[in-house]
C-alpha cells in the first residue's frame, strides 16, 4: 500500500499537470483565434472579393490541423457553446476557451488594421447587386449569421467529436475550413459571414477605436444570431448521432431511419440554399462555393444516410442494386430531398429579397440543357456510386472527388442550363420563379433521374467486381498461394512450380510481375479475383496487387 504522503504528492502532481494542459489549450485557442481573426481582417481590408474566403477558409484548416490535438481547434465561441451543450467540452473548458478567443481575436483584427494604416471595417448588412446601395436587412443579415453558423458548428460536431469520426480521419480540417468558403461566397455578400461571436466582436470594438467612432451594435446581434446556431447545431447532432449518447453502441450496427432522414434533409437544404445565394447575390465563385457546401455536408453525414443530397444519386444507388439503399426506403429519401428543396428555395427568397426568372436560361434551347443536365448529372452520380459506395471505397477524399463534380458541372454547364444536377435544386428554383415557368421542373427533373438510372448502368459495366458474389475460401491464405502457383505456371511454364507458404507466393509473384501483367489469364474463373477476406500474411490476395 503507498504511504498517504505518496498519494498527496500524486494528488497534486496531477493538479499541476491538469493546470498545465489547460493552459497549454488555452494558448493553442489564443493562438489560433488569433490567426483566423487577423487574416479575416487583412483580406477584408485589401478588399480581395475573389480570393477573401478560400483565404480565411484555409486560414482556419491550417491551424487546425496544427494546434486540434492540442485543445480541439475551436477558435470561435460558437463552436465552444456547442461543443459544451453537445456534451463535448467541459463547462470549465467552455469559459477559458471563449476568453482565450476573444482576447486572440481582439488582438488579431488590432494588428491588421494597424498593418493596414489604421483603417476600419464597417460590420453590418452588405449591399444588393444592382439595386444602387441598396442595402439588405439586419435580420437577413442576422439570419445568415445564424445558418451558416449552425453548419459550422454542426459540421465541426460530426467530423471532430462524434464517437464515429473523432481521431479516425484526416479530413476534419479539410470539411471545417470549407465551411468557410461555403458561407463566405454564399452569405457574405448579405452579412460579410462573421459565424463567429470573436470575429463579430473583434471587428466591430476595434474599427470603432481606431476610426474614432462608436461601435455599429450588430456585433450584438451576430452574436446572438451565432450562438442560437450554434444551440441549433448541438441539438440536430443529438438527433443524427444517437450512438453518441447510448452506452457502448458505437454507430456499426446502423442508424435509424429517423436519422438518416434528418440527415438528408440538412444536406439538401444547406445545398439548395448555398446554390441560391450565389446566384441570386452574384457571387464571383459559386461553383466552388455549392461543392464546398456539398463536400461539407458529405463529411459530415456521409456515415449516416449515405449522403446523397440528390434524388439523382439515390436513384443511382438504388438502380445499383448492392444493397445499399432499399427502394421503400430511397423513395423516402426523395421525398425528403425534394421537401428540403422546397423550404430551401423559400429561405433563399427571403434573405436575399430576389427571386429566380426561370430554371431554363433563355438562351439555351431544350436540346442544349438535355444534353448538359443529362452527361454531367450522370458523371456526379457516377462518382458518388465509384468512390463511396465500393467495397474499396476512398476513406479520407471521398467527398473531396464528390463536391468537385459541382465545380465540374457549375463551370462546364452553367452558361447552358444552369448547371443544377439535382432535382431537388430544380424544383427550388422553379418554384421561386415565375409561376408561369415551374412545368420546366418536369423536363430537368426526367432528365437528371435519367442520368442517375445512366450512371449505374456505366457502374455496372465498368465495375464488375462490385457485382460478384462469390467469396473466397475458408482458408483465404491456402488460396492466395494456390492462385500465385496457377500464376507462376502459367507464366514460366514450369508445371512442378508451388511456392512454400503465402509469403514464398508473394515473393514469386512480384518477382514475376512484368511477365504477369502480360499473361492472358481469367482470374474470375481462378477464384482469386474477389479479396473480402484478406490473407492475414499478405493484407490481400495476390491479383490486388496488380
Amino acid at each position: 500500500a503507498q504511504a498517504p504522503s505518496d498519494l498527496k504528492h500524486r494528488a497534486k502532481h496531477r493538479a499541476r499537470m491538469g493546470e498545465a494542459w489547460l493552459t497549454a489549450r488555452c494558448v493553442s485557442e489564443f493562438l489560433g483565434t488569433f490567426v483566423l481573426v487577423a487574416t479575416v481582417c487583412a483580406n477584408g481590408l485589401a478588399d480581395d472579393s475573389i480570393w477573401g474566403g478560400v483565404g480565411i477558409g484555409c486560414s482556419l484548416a491550417v491551424m487546425i490541423y496544427a494546434l486540434g490535438k492540442v485543445s480541439g481547434a475551436h477558435f470561435n465561441p460558437a463552436v465552444s457553446v456547442a461543443c459544451g451543450l453537445a456534451g463535448k467540452c467541459s463547462p470549465k473548458d467552455v469559459f477559458f476557451y471563449i476568453v482565450s478567443q476573444l482576447t486572440g481575436g481582439f488582438l488579431g483584427a488590432m494588428v491588421s488594421m494597424i498593418m493596414y494604416d489604421e483603417k476600419g471595417i464597417t460590420l453590418g448588412p452588405g449591399t444588393k447587386p444592382g439595386n444602387l446601395g441598396e442595402q439588405y436587412t439586419w435580420w437577413q443579415a442576422c439570419a445568415v449569421e445564424f445558418i451558416y453558423t449552425f453548419m459550422l458548428c454542426f459540421v465541426i460536431l460530426n467530423v471532430a467529436c462524434s464517437k464515429m469520426h473523432a481521431g479516425r480521419n484526416q479530413f476534419y480540417g479539410l470539411a471545417i475550413g470549407f465551411v468557410i468558403i461555403a458561407a463566405a461566397y454564399g452569405g457574405g455578400n448579405i452579412s460579410g459571414a462573421c459565424l463567429n461571436p470573436a470575429v463579430s466582436v473583434a471587428i466591430d470594438i476595434n474599427s470603432a477605436m481606431i476610426t474614432g467612432t462608436s461601435p455599429t451594435g450588430y456585433s450584438i446581434m451576430y452574436v446572438i444570431a451565432e450562438l442560437l446556431g450554434a444551440a441549433l447545431a448541438a441539438g440536430l447532432f443529438r438527433l443524427v448521432r444517437p450512438e453518441d449518447y447510448t452506452e457502448g453502441d458505437d454507430g456499426s450496427s446502423g442508424y435509424p431511419l429517423s436519422a438518416k432522414l434528418v440527415s438528408e434533409f440538412l444536406g439538401t437544404y444547406m445545398l439548395v440554399l448555398t446554390v441560391g445565394l450565389n446566384v441570386l447575390t452574384k457571387s464571383v465563385a459559386g461553383a466552388f462555393s455549392i461543392s464546398a457546401s456539398l463536400m461539407c455536408m458529405i463529411y459530415a453525414l456521409g456515415t449516416v444516410s449515405g449522403a446523397h443530397f440528390n434524388p439523382a444519386v439515390t436513384v443511382a444507388v438504388v438502380a445499383s442494386r448492392r444493397g445499399k439503399c432499399s427502394p421503400e426506403e430511397g423513395a423516402k429519401y426523395i421525398v425528403v430531398q425534394l421537401a428540403a428543396g422546397l423550404l430551401a428555395a423559400r429561405t433563399y427568397c427571403l434573405l436575399t429579397g430576389d427571386t429566380f426568372t426561370s430554371l431554363k436560361p433563355a438562351g439555351s434551347d431544350w436540346t442544349q440543357v438535355f444534353i448538359a443536365e443529362l452527361i454531367w448529372t450522370a458523371v456526379l452520380a457516377f462518382i458518388v456510386l465509384s468512390v463511396a459506395t465500393v467495397q474499396s471505397s476512398l476513406s479520407e477524399y471521398f467527398g473531396l472527388a464528390i463536391g468537385l463534380c459541382v465545380t465540374v458541372g457549375g463551370c462546364a454547364i452553367g452558361g447552358i442550363s444552369g448547371g443544377s444536377l439535382n432535382p431537388a435544386v430544380s424544383l427550388g428554383i422553379a418554384s421561386s420563379g415565375d409561376l408561369r415557368a415551374v412545368w420546366h421542373f418536369i423536363p430537368y427533373a426526367f432528365i437528371e433521374l435519367s442520368a442517375g438510372a445512366m450512371a449505374a448502368g456505366l457502374f455496372y459495366v465498368t465495375q464488375p467486381s462490385e457485382f460478384q458474389t462469390e467469396w473466397m475460401g475458408e482458408d483465404p491464405a491456402a488460396e492466395v498461394e494456390e492462385g500465385a502457383g496457377v500464376l507462376m505456371r502459367d507464366v514460366s511454364g514450369r508445371d512442378d512450380f508451388a511456392p512454400e507458404g503465402p509469403e514464398a507466393a508473394f515473393k514469386a509473384a512480384t518477382l514475376g510481375l512484368s511477365k504477369v501483367k502480360e499473361a492472358s489469364f481469367d482470374i474470375e474463373e481462378r477464384s482469386i479475383q474477389k479479396c473480402t477476406k484478406k490473407s492475414k500474411s499478405l493484407g490481400r490476395c495476390v491479383p490486388c496487387l496488380f
